[in-house]
């Protein structure tokens, strides 16, 4: 079962009285294409997150978050009483000594001066809170492997769907094949005989017919592009990670349609032709977003 390069996964988590939100998402790139924005008491386990995801994911370009949002009490920035009351005094002190008037709102002032609202203290990761986070943290690459393995599902069907149409149609030219040859033989003949006096060798234009109609044959074309539908079969049965590998196979499928399309001199074909280029022209915009 083949997956897709798209995705999202989200998980929330509550620790220490911290709510931790953990989202990621990825879309279609020729390889991993990885960027994190992650708060900064994570930030230490920046590259064992990255390894995490680059191990469940393998391409993609990817955008992975992580942020905390904390409770009324945690959130609010603590006053420095030590800080407010040293402002204190000194205005006080200087007050007094050159004779200035006193504020009347002590705590409108104060609470301006630099920091007496700073937060001071360092935020320390501890082990217990890491397992918490990690496992979150998985559980978010978690849901959105299984998010690519829907969308994966959904493009095998689009493409099962797609390669059966251009079987048929392949089919569809067989009895216009066997009608070609006689039209071009009467075409040739029928203007030989428009030109007054003209003879002509019957034999040598046989063996001209022959030559001619050989270079016009699409057999194997047509072996080699059913050949390449049931490749493309077998490859998307194979699992993940085929993406680069379908595409392969779609410009060679799109090589023996162009060069069937060249060689058909018949306007019943060629339309034909036409049809099965936009059913392979449908599977090489969906295929770059096969993993």
């Amino acid at each position: 079962m083949i997956q897709s390069m798209t995705g999202y996964g989200k998980t929330t988590a509550v620790v220490n009285g911290k709510k931790i939100h953990v989202e990621i998402k990825s879309l279609n790139s020729k390889a991993l294409d990885l960027s994190t924005r992650i708060v900064p008491i994570y930030r230490e386990k920046e590259m064992e997150i990255r390894a995490m995801i680059s191990k469940m994911l393998e391409r993609g370009k990817v955008d992975f978050s992580i942020w905390v949002e904390k409770d009324d009490t945690q959130a609010a920035t603590p006053i420095n009483g030590g800080v407010l009351e040293n402002y204190y005094k000194q205005i006080k002190q200087i007050g007094e000594e050159r004779q200035i008037p006193l504020p009347d709102d002590w705590f409108s002032t104060l609470l301006r001066l630099p920091d007496v609202m700073t937060r001071t203290e360092t935020e320390e990761l501890g082990e217990e809170e890491w397992t918490d986070v990690r496992a979150a943290i998985e559980d978010a690459i978690g849901k959105l492997v299984e998010f690519r393995k829907q969308e994966g599902s959904a493009l095998q069907k689009k493409f099962t769907e797609k390669i059966q149409n251009i079987g048929l149609l392949l089919k569809s030219i067989e009895p216009y094949e066997q009608c070609r040859t006689e039209r071009i033989r009467q075409r040739l003949t029928e203007a030989l005989e428009s030109i007054p006096n003209v003879e002509y060798d019957k034999n040598r234009l046989e063996q001209e017919m022959i030559y001619y109609i050989e270079k016009l044959d699409i057999n194997e074309e047509k072996q080699r592009l059913a050949n390449h539908l049931e490749y493309f079969m077998e490859t998307m049965e194979n699992g993940h990670g085929q993406g680069k590998k379908l595409g392969f196979i779609a410009q060679e499928m799109g090589r023996e349609i162009n060069t069937t399309g060249s060689k058909s001199n018949l306007a019943e074909m060629q339309n034909i032709v036409v049809k099965m280029k936009d059913e392979l022209e449908q599977i090489k915009e969906q295929v770059l977003n096969v993993m």
